[in-house]
């Protein structure tokens, strides 16, 4: 080997920098935009999990995106309200929320949100915890279950985004945790699906992602080579009018819907048990879930599908 004969890196190396390429349109077309993570299931539970969501969310704020997280903590709820000895109440499937469950709610709530600041700021990134009662972000009224009261369970009516923008403009990232209250000032435990929906909404998010326990949608869910990578909102309209979809996934895909017809760009169904499923989907020309996009909206470039 001469002296002027370059020393070719291995291969690891070059795939490292050909994945970095890859991601560099997305950090282009979407730099400076609204992406709203809609954290829960198992990633909020598994501690490897956490921190490799965490780790996305800290990358998209670093490398130009404005990132929101609305975090749910179903699990951490049930947990505290076993632990202190009360037993649940369920009306039509869904825990009634009575007013010492509500205090138990918002106290986890707020633990789990302020635990998610912690590992932000220990990445490096500043982060504010707040709830949807701060800077009366999230107004709603009680949410019926079937015509029946389940208690102090919100449905989201208004949406105040003043305070998002606000620490989105000094550079913070925004935590919430689905806290409302409604024209008396009562606290209401929101479904973090719905206050994530919402606050997209509100903020004219570019990107939509919820993070789940499935991997996206599928055609026929007993055939998993039958998961749907993109469609459209007119596609996913239909689809729910099909009835192929299940219950779990129906009020969800209903917000995706919901959120595409009021000015959402792009929403994202991905699977929260994958590590770095945020990254995988937003900079990568596969992608990993399911994204649905407006009628006419642009598709992704997917060279290889």
């Amino acid at each position: 080997m001469t002296e002027n004969t370059p020393t070719v890196p291995d291969i690891d190396v070059m795939q490292k920098a050909q994945v970095l390429i890859e991601a560099l349109p997305y950090i282009q077309r979407f730099n400076r935009k609204i992406i709203v993570v809609k954290y829960g299931g198992s990633a909020m539970v598994d501690e490897n999990l956490k921190h490799s969501v965490i780790q996305d969310v800290v990358l998209l704020k670093l490398v130009g995106f404005k990132p929101i997280i609305v975090h749910g903590g179903g699990k951490e709820i049930s947990r505290w309200v076993g632990k202190v000895g009360m037993e649940p109440h369920f009306v039509n499937g869904l825990r009634v929320t009575d007013e010492p469950t509500m205090e138990i709610a918002e106290m986890v709530l707020n633990r789990v949100n302020k635990s998610l600041v912690q590992l932000v700021n220990e990445l490096g990134v500043k982060a504010v915890g707040i709830s949807g009662k701060d800077g009366m972000l999230l107004k709603c009224e009680k949410k019926l279950s079937g015509g029946e009261d389940i208690g102090f369970v919100g449905e989201v009516t208004e949406v105040n985004p003043k305070i998002i923008y606000d620490l989105l403009e000094k550079d913070f990232l925004p935590i919430i945790c689905p806290i409302g209250y409604d024209n008396d000032f009562y606290s209401y435990n929101i479904n973090a699906d719905d206050a994530a929906c919402a606050i997209a909404r509100a903020v004219n998010a570019e990107k939509l992602a919820f993070l789940t326990d499935v991997e996206g949608v599928y055609r026929d869910f007993n055939d998993k080579s039958t998961l749907i990578s993109e469609m459209t909102v007119s596609e996913a309209q239909d689809f729910v009018a099909s009835g192929g979809l299940g219950g779990g996934m129906l009020p969800k895909m209903q917000n995706c819907i919901d959120a595409i017809t009021h000015g959402v760009n792009r929403v994202h169904i991905l699977d929260g048990r994958i590590a770095h499923c945020l990254l995988l989907e937003i900079f990568t020309n596969k992608g990993i879930g399911t994204a649905i996009i407006r009628d006419g909206g642009e598709r992704y470039y997917k060279p290889n599908s």
